[in-house]
């Protein structure tokens, strides 16, 4: 729907998000807190198992954490 491909398997991609529980009433891509302490990680990688290498995988991390297989990618809008 959004345009998006190839997102699945190469690194966990950080998020601009703050981690933090998700509303509990229904939401459209929810965002989480305005401020927090962890960031959103999302996708899965490499060493994952294929639980995890899926757009709904969602995990956290400290902004200043430098893990081998987390990275961004650039989006390009056509």
């Amino acid at each position: 729907n959004w345009g998006l491909y190839d997102m699945h398997g190469n690194v966990n991609e950080w998020c601009e998000d703050w981690y933090g529980a998700y509303p509990t009433t229904p939401q459209v891509d929810p965002k989480g807190p305005s401020s927090g302490t962890e960031r959103v990680v999302r996708g899965g990688s490499y060493p994952d198992s294929g639980w995890f290498i899926r757009s709904a995988s969602r995990g956290f991390q400290k902004p200043n954490s430098h893990v081998m297989n987390y990275g961004f990618r650039i989006v390009i809008p056509k």
